[in-house]
């Protein structure tokens, strides 16, 4: 689950180390000059329009394990099966709700993102190739998450039909009431709700501890139990918090990279897509809070995208995103998308590498 406090443990930890390898090689650290790495770029022209970038890379000595190859790998987390189910039906079914007013701009951005996670067209390093690691995951009987979804259908409450102002238990209210004006099927097997918020509405714990969660319905509200997933625009409400490297917190203005420029110029939805990915890879890997996750308490796991949170390329890690592509009009990104769309998303937690990954790494 989306959280700017999730990883709070695991960030301290990185920049413990970071700091000690800047006491060693300030050098590095200070050197504010584009690092320029290889990547698989899909032609000799779009080559010599796209540059990579890694703001501020830190040094290669910073790491958790004697391995320097992947980003976030560590021998201190146990992500481990629960013996619950995992989306694997094909396609996977998603039901949008548009909660609030929505332009149609900031709709069309985010459907061509969940488009694209089953566009196998769309140029490397794409948002298929990174949706692959979230089908590594299976359940018990060795069934793989499907690496197709599908917008199965979609609600606009552009009325505000349970207020401006929502709760955990409300969003419910809000899922029941979308399901019957929709007609949505009972989609039990392959199907779950995504609930999206204007920048207008407010949401408990967002911005201060959330941007974005998922959960499983209730029979007593919703009349049965199937998975969903809630993200908020934080586009005037806290871009610095949950649409982060497109916005920044005062705390970090004269240190670290500065804002990068979002690819599809909307701050607040292109950094919302970012916690879309983060939570569909969770809600398909943990759709009822009992397959993968890491700890002891199903009430707070850590799951495969809070463990690679602000993870964005390689060599990232400790606050830095890692290495990312800027093209010619320095917009920023790490995948491509269907229609020729680009997209900064946060890689996931790889549970073959033990670490994690997505199609940009340079490794």
């Amino acid at each position: 689950m989306s959280s700017p406090a999730t990883l709070s443990f695991f960030f301290t930890l990185f920049s413990f180390f970071f700091h000690i390898s800047s006491s060693l090689d300030t050098t590095n650290i200070n050197n504010k000059h584009t690092t320029v790495n290889s990547l698989n770029i899909p032609s000799p022209n779009a080559a010599a329009e796209i540059e990579l970038i890694n703001p501020k890379l830190p040094p290669r000595s910073l790491s958790l394990t004697s391995s320097k190859k992947f980003e976030g790998s560590s021998d201190l987390i146990h992500l481990r099966y629960h013996m619950g189910p995992v989306l694997s039906s094909s396609p996977i079914n998603i039901y949008v709700i548009w909660y609030g007013r929505w332009t149609r701009p900031y709709k069309s951005l985010i459907r061509d993102f969940l488009n694209s996670i089953s566009d196998a067209k769309a140029p490397s390093p794409s948002v298929a190739q990174w949706w692959r690691t979230a089908s590594l995951y299976t359940d018990q009987t060795g069934a793989n998450v499907s690496r197709s979804v599908l917008i199965a259908g979609e609600y606009s409450d552009s009325k505000y039909s349970h207020g401006n102002h929502l709760t955990r238990l409300t969003i419910q209210d809000v899922i029941a009431s979308a399901a019957r004006s929709a007609s949505f099927p009972v989609d039990h097997k392959n199907g779950m709700y995504l609930v999206l918020t204007s920048h207008d509405v407010t949401m408990q714990d967002f911005c201060r501890a959330v941007c974005g969660f998922h959960y499983f319905t209730f029979p007593s509200m919703v009349g049965y139990t199937m998975p969903y997933a809630w993200v908020g625009q934080s586009g005037k409400q806290c871009p610095e918090v949950c649409a982060y490297p497109f916005a920044l917190p005062g705390y970090m203005g004269h240190g670290g990279p500065g804002e990068l420029r979002p690819p599809n110029g909307e701050t607040g939805v292109d950094g919302m897509v970012s916690v879309i990915g983060h939570e569909l890879a969770e809600v398909v890997s943990n759709p009822l809070i009992n397959a993968w996750y890491a700890g002891e308490d199903p009430t707070a796991p850590t799951e495969i995208g809070d463990l690679c949170e602000g993870l964005y390329g390689s060599g990232g890690g400790g606050g830095y995103i890692g290495q990312v592509m800027r093209d010619r009009e320095g917009k920023t990104y790490n995948m491509n998308g269907k229609g020729g769309r680009k997209f900064l998303v946060q890689w996931i937690w790889n549970p073959n590498l033990k670490a994690c990954s997505g199609p940009n790494s340079v490794d």
